[in-house]
């Protein structure tokens, strides 16, 4: 059986992945999330679900590891995590009453190297606001570490009217998406993949 690995720290891709049952560990990809001036969003996330899994396969050539980035795209322009409570505030602001992307990129690496990779783009709909609302949201800190400064699940679902896509993408991790890139990749290059719903 082939070694199924998440590189990544995110509780919110452990909790997607152990929900529909994959038999993984979790490992840190250890790396520093660079910007490239003028490279689109949708891009962004794809380079950097692949510079995680790589990462992490270096460490571990024998084991299946899945790496994923997801950037808030608002008009072309990535939104990352917020610095402070602050560049929270100015974010929320500035998606509020606004539609906006969330890709995910999501790669898969073996042997030390990438061997597929895809992007999952969804559209969310903030609704409008109240700056109390806004308040509120950003002092409970669910925003502290993600980015575009807020989370779809919990609290952070009352910042959202609705969405055009995947629901997990904007978590996370498009499960959809994550499966049939599984399936594409060659049996025989990563051996079976352990799946305890099997």
């Amino acid at each position: 059986m082939t070694r199924l690995v998440l590189a990544s720290e995110s509780p919110r891709r452990r909790e997607i992945m152990a929900s529909i049952g994959m038999e993984f560990e979790a490992a840190s990809p250890g790396i520093t999330e660079k910007t490239v001036p003028g490279e689109p969003p949708r891009d962004m996330a794809r380079r950097l679900a692949g510079e995680k899994a790589a990462a992490v396969s270096l460490r571990l050539p024998d084991a299946l590891v899945i790496g994923a980035d997801t950037v808030v795209d608002l008009d072309g322009a990535p939104l990352s995590k917020p610095k402070d409570r602050a560049d929270a505030k100015r974010m929320i602001n500035m998606l509020n009453g606004r539609a906006h992307l969330v890709h995910t990129g999501i790669s898969a690496a073996f042997g030390g190297s990438v061997r597929a990779s895809e992007t999952e783009t969804t559209k969310v709909f903030f609704g409008d606001l109240e700056p109390d609302e806004i308040d509120e949201f950003v002092a409970s800190g669910l925003g502290d570490d993600k980015a575009g400064a807020y989370a779809i699940q919990g609290r952070g679902a009352f910042l959202v009217e609705r969405i055009e896509g995947c629901y997990s993408n904007v978590v996370g991790l498009p499960v959809y998406r994550l499966k049939k890139m599984l399936e594409r990749l060659t049996p025989a290059e990563i051996g079976q993949i352990k799946n305890s719903s099997r």
